[in-house]
């Protein structure tokens, strides 16, 4: 079990909490994830580390509440306890000084692209960071990123905040000025990913993509996370999470994704509110 420490909203539907996890937050790198039930008989889900302080002994994790779980999730307040925490999981980014980075995070992928950021930067890179929202309401961790980024950038669907359009838009404009960049990190939404490393890719750029299918076991064995990446069979959550972009069947992890909605759609009319009970 792992005590909350601390819950605080970021935006609407997307919370941070901060977990005791001592052991974890000791062992964790860049780019790994946990894997967490919140009560009994709830399912377990993936959940990027997007914080943690050793010294401290916790980990911080950032969830957008969206189906049954993450909805069990958001009922727990601080002082409360999750029920199952496992991790660090899945393999650390690859850390080195490439030069100039270019960090691309849409919705709540900023998430997990904020430690890559800020590891790359200790790493002696760069930094230009592009996040991106549907709207301004929906922004994070936009100060954590200006902290760790020689120049940040920010993208609105509607314009509410920062330049109109998609992080794609932003990237586009900054290649037209001319910026060259040694490599990219994109995460975020499938179709986003998709769009912006094909743009990266054909720049000339390396670059990786954090994948984020439906995983049960964190271990492999049970083949839910399984993507196709170089024509070969890989597993997200012992061979990835990251991988390179260029490599990546993306038309194959969309229909792959999909195939799911029909029963998260089932779970989140089925979940009954254990708060309203009460």
């Amino acid at each position: 079990m792992a005590k909350i420490l601390k819950k605080e909203k970021l935006a609407d539907k997307v919370w941070r909490f901060r977990l005791d996890a001592p052991r974890i937050a000791k062992k964790r790198k860049p780019g790994q994830f946990i894997i967490l039930r919140p009560v009994q008989d709830s399912e377990r889900i993936p959940l990027t580390i997007a914080n943690s302080d050793a010294a401290a002994g916790w980990i911080e994790i950032i969830v957008q509440v969206v189906g049954t779980t993450t909805m069990l999730l958001e009922a727990l307040d601080e002082g409360d306890t999750v029920l199952d925490l496992v991790g660090p999981l899945g393999r650390p980014t690859h850390l080195e000084n490439f030069g100039r980075c270019v960090c691309i995070g849409g919705g709540v992928g900023v998430a997990p692209l904020y430690p890559i950021a800020r590891g790359l930067r200790g790493a002696g890179n760069r930094i230009t960071t592009i996040i991106g929202a549907r709207t301004a309401g929906l922004l994070i961790l936009r100060d954590e990123f200006a902290a760790v980024s020689d120049s940040l950038h920010v993208a609105t669907d509607d314009g509410s905040f920062g330049t109109k359009g998609f992080v794609s838009d932003v990237f586009k404009v900054l290649a037209g000025k001319g910026e060259k960049f040694d490599a990219a990190f994109v995460i975020g939404p499938v179709m986003m990913m998709k769009v912006t490393s094909l743009l990266t890719v054909q720049a000339g750029i390396r670059t990786y993509a954090s994948l984020n299918p439906i995983m049960i076991d964190g271990t492999g064995m049970c083949g839910g996370c399984r993507v196709t990446v170089g024509g070969a069979t890989k597993f997200a959550c012992v061979d990835g999470p990251e991988f390179d972009a260029a490599a990546i069947d993306w038309d194959g992890l969309v229909k792959r994704l999909s195939s799911y909605r029909t029963f998260e759609q089932a779970a989140r009319e089925q979940h009954a509110c254990r708060l309203e009970k009460v």
